[in-house]
C-alpha cells in the first residue's frame, strides 16, 4: 500500500466504536479555546523551538506568512519582529479573532481567513514562509494537503506535529474505564514518508518541548477528559482516579489529546 493510503487508514482506525459514542452525554469533539489562547500568548511572551528558529531564519530579509489552522497565532504572530504581513487560515471563526485582536499591538498587517485547507487555498496568494502546527494529524488526505502548501511557499513549508497522533495521551484511560485498545499511529515517520513519496525529502528535527500547565484547573482537565472519552457525568470520579494513577492532578493539567511534549519540525524548500 502507499504511504498515503497508509497514513488515511491508519487515521480511520481512530474512528470512535459506535456502541462508545451511543453512550456518550456530552459530544467528544472538544475545542478548548482557552489553551490555544494560552499557548499564543506563551509563544508570544518566550518564543523559542526548532519551529520558530526555522521560519525566523527564513524571514531574512523580512517577508509575508502564511499560517495554517492558526488557531489564535501561536506559530506565526511570534515572528511579527520579521513578518510584513501574516494570512491566518483556521475553521474556527472566535480563535480567529483571538488571533487579530494580538496582532493589532504587533504592528503587522493580519488577514485572516475562514475555512479548511485547501479548500480556501484559492483565497491565498503564495508567501515568503508557509507554517502548519499541529494539522496533519487532522488531515487524511494528506497529499493534497501538502502540495497546496508547497504550491504557496516561496521560500520555505514549516511543518510542526507531535511524534505521535496526540489522542495517544488517552490511551491509557480508554483501556483502563472502556476495556478498549486503540491505535497507535500513525506517527511522523509515517508523515515523512507520505512526503518521500510526493518528491519531498525534507529536514526533520526532534525536541522536546517543556511541559506546562494549559488548563486553568483540574476540574476543567477532568471534564475534558471525561467528554473526550464519551463517559457520562456519573463517571467523574472514576475519571479522576485514572488521571491520578497516571500522575495527572490538581498540580498538573495539560491538555490530553491536542498535543504533546515530544514535538517534531518538518521543513521544506519549494
Amino acid at each position: 500500500m502507499s504511504a498515503v493510503g497508509s497514513w488515511r487508514d491508519a487515521l480511520a482506525a481512530w474512528r470512535i466504536p459506535d456502541e462508545v459514542l451511543a453512550g456518550a452525554e456530552d459530544s467528544p469533539w472538544v475545542l478548548p479555546r482557552h489553551v490555544f489562547t494560552g499557548r499564543t500568548d506563551e509563544q508570544i511572551a518566550h518564543p523559542g523551538g526548532a519551529s520558530f528558529t526555522a521560519a525566523h531564519s527564513a524571514l531574512v530579509p523580512p517577508g509575508s506568512v502564511l499560517d495554517i489552522g492558526a488557531g489564535a497565532g501561536a506559530a506565526s504572530l511570534p515572528l511579527a519582529d520579521r513578518a510584513t504581513e501574516i494570512t491566518a487560515v483556521d475553521t474556527d471563526q472566535q480563535l480567529l479573532a483571538e488571533f487579530r485582536r494580538r496582532a493589532e499591538p504587533r504592528n503587522v498587517a493580519a488577514r485572516t481567513v475562514v475555512g479548511q485547507w485547501p479548500d480556501v487555498a484559492d483565497q491565498v496568494e503564495p508567501v515568503d514562509v508557509v507554517l502548519c502546527h499541529h494539522v496533519v494529524f487532522n488531515v487524511a488526505e494528506l497529499g493534497p494537503f501538502v502540495e497546496a502548501l508547497t504550491a504557496h511557499a516561496r521560500r520555505l513549508v514549516v511543518v510542526e506535529l507531535t511524534e505521535r497522533h496526540p489522542l495517544t495521551a488517552l490511551n491509557p484511560l480508554w483501556r483502563h474505564l472502556h476495556g478498549i485498545e486503540r491505535p497507535t499511529g500513525p506517527t511522523y515517520a509515517d508523515a515523512v514518508a507520505v512526503l518521500a513519496e510526493l518528491g519531498i525529502h525534507p529536514d526533520v528535527v526532534r525536541w522536546r518541548r517543556p511541559p506546562r500547565a494549559e488548563h486553568p484547573d483540574f476540574t476543567t482537565l477532568l471534564d475534558i477528559t471525561r467528554r473526550r472519552l464519551c463517559l457520562p457525568r456519573s463517571r467523574t470520579d472514576d475519571v479522576a482516579a485514572a488521571l491520578a494513577e497516571l500522575g495527572y492532578d490538581r498540580g498538573t493539567t495539560p491538555d490530553l489529546g491536542s498535543s504533546g511534549d515530544d514535538v517534531v519540525t518538518v521543513t521544506w524548500r519549494p
